[in-house]
């Protein structure tokens, strides 16, 4: 069950295949880079858990895990792994007050980091108290600790941590493998438990979904994602970005990149893929090496499918996986499913389908309700085609929040088989073909004296108005006597005059009468893409 025994399985069986390429400088003849094979990583896992274990970490203890994607970040996250460590992940763009607040939480005991990350430990007092360990990717200033360096002749100079090499501690399936907050986006942040278990049903879900294969070579933009690579056999080319803006990339890089090392893998966040596809269009670019993208974190739009579908080879595709952290993935459909009628749902107001649910989950769409729901049979389904809150249940659902008891009765239903469910707290529906509709957030929808309205069935048709980038529904007021609005973001090049008239002709009849042009939506700090829809109430309800 111990995640890290992929690795050193593809380190037998492919010991001399690239698992990592790092690209350093683009020149005129490609990208320098330095490259590691599968058993030059694993060995390196090793001696990283051989100094780990040397300092005490051992089966169990929480590991505050802050390094940006590189070499460092997959060799210690796999050593952490082999020794049965718990790495807790927090995005560092979260803030400062919640991230200390969830450090606060999770306790740990251990705190791995880049020089940066030390320094703002220190100075804003993350954990303290908690921390007992500390080992720095880079120079120390003072703090004590170890270094990277140090844990890794430590390392080679004591005894492996297993008699043989390759090998982790054995872990049971359900023992905690990691805690993995949540980004806060639409509540408080939250600690996701992850058990052994849940890692390995999630690589064979990725795997048998897409479809992936030894030998093939990823470009992940999301670090978390490019975790699975080494245990699915794949080469993971690391981007030179910032991983906390993935809208701001430069999608010249990308390009080059993907043609450089011949990508066969793309995975974005729905932010990214608009800015790479309209570069891709502006200047007629083809990726025909390309097998599939992944676009993931918030929902994609038909018109950046359409760009992305001019760019790949008739046989490629782009695909859009539905789950959230606590349950990943629930649903699946690709991009040429969408195009057309689907796309055209969206369009006049059906929500957005995100596709039929994998043979390994339950879906049920029950009767909306922000209580908690102790016995999963005390939900009441809803009729067929009718809006309500989806629940899941299979195999990477998790089961708890990390010292979040309140919030794990909330979200958490457990049947008479003792399965737990995870509840959404996403609203949708179920077509006759099987396949789901998100239509908005529970949290986000708004409750007016006349009825509820859900965000993805009133903003589908609203953005696809030319000029318009995207559209927020807000409630202002109390729930049940909130007063609707839409705050609108224009395309680039886009007339706020011209966009408003159209938007205002759209919406006659509706109950809604606000109408407001903001320069910028503000957005989740993972994916740049989920619209923060209360911050933009408290706008313009002051």
């Amino acid at each position: 069950m111990n995640i890290a025994h992929a690795l050193s399985q593809q380190a037998l069986a492919q010991p001399h295949a690239t698992a990592l390429i790092i690209p350093r400088k683009r020149t005129a003849d490609g990208w320098q880079d330095q490259r590691y094979s599968y058993q030059q990583l694993n060995d390196l896992t090793d001696r990283l858990a051989a100094g780990l274990a040397a300092e005490g970490i051992q089966p169990g203890t929480r590991v505050a895990f802050m390094v940006p994607p590189s070499l460092e970040f997959f060799a210690l996250f796999f050593a952490l792994f082999k020794v049965g460590a718990v790495p807790v992940l927090v995005d560092p763009g979260i803030g400062l007050k919640p991230l200390k607040a969830c450090l606060g939480e999770a306790r740990p005991e251990v705190f791995i980091g880049i020089t940066r990350a030390q320094i703002a430990r220190l100075l804003l007092g993350w954990a303290r108290g908690n921390i007992q360990k500390v080992i720095t990717v880079g120079p120390r200033l003072g703090w004590g600790g170890v270094s990277y360096k140090s844990l890794l002749k430590s390392g080679a100079d004591g005894q492996p941590v297993t008699k043989k090499i390759g090998d982790a501690v054995q872990v049971q399936p359900d023992d905690p493998a990691a805690i993995l907050f949540t980004s806060g986006s639409t509540g408080i942040p939250k600690g996701v438990v992850y058990r052994h278990r849940h890692f390995a049903a999630q690589v064979d879900l990725v795997r048998d979904s897409y479809q992936m294969a030894p030998g093939e070579v990823d470009l992940p933009t999301f670090p978390p994602f490019a975790l699975f690579d080494p245990a699915l056999g794949m080469t993971t080319v690391i981007p030179p970005m910032d991983f906390t803006r993935p809208a701001r990339v430069d999608p010249d890089m990308l390009v080059s990149l993907i043609n450089s090392y011949q990508v066969t893998n793309l995975f974005g966040s729905p932010a990214l893929m608009n800015t790479l596809t309209r570069h891709l269009q502006a200047r007629n670019i083809e990726l025909p090496g390309l097998k599939r993208v992944l676009s993931a974190g918030a929902p994609v739009h038909p018109k950046v499918i359409e760009r992305m579908h001019a760019a790949l080879s008739t046989r490629a595709d782009i695909h859009t996986p539905y789950g959230a952290t606590e349950c990943l993935p629930v649903a699946t459909i690709s991009g040429r499913e969408l195009a057309g009628g689907l796309s055209e749902g969206n369009m006049t107001g059906r929500g957005i389908c995100v596709g039929r649910p994998l043979s390994a989950n339950r879906v049920r769409v029950i009767q909306i309700s922000d209580e908690a729901i102790g016995l999963a049979e005390h939900a009441s389904d809803v009729e067929p085609g009718t809006i309500g809150e989806i629940c899941v249940y299979g195999p990477t659902v998790t089961d708890t929040y990390w010292e979040r008891e309140t919030q794990t009765r909330q979200a958490k239903m457990t049947d008479s088989d003792g399965r737990i469910w995870h509840r959404m707290g996403d609203l949708g529906w179920q077509d006759q073909d099987g396949r789901l509709w998100f239509c908005g957030r529970k949290s986000e929808r708004v409750r007016t004296a006349h009825g509820e309205l859900y965000t993805e069935c009133l903003e589908g048709p609203i953005n696809a108005i030319d000029g318009v980038y995207r559209s927020a529904l807000v409630g202002i007021g109390k729930p049940g006597e909130q007063q609707p609005a839409i705050a609108i973001e224009l395309d680039p090049g886009g007339r706020a005059s011209d966009v408003l008239a159209k938007v205002r002709q759209h919406l006659q009849g509706k109950g809604i009468e606000r109408v407001e042009v903001l320069k910028a939506f503000p957005v989740d700090i993972r994916h740049n893409a989920k619209i923060r829809r209360q911050d933009i109430a408290r706008q313009l309800a002051g």
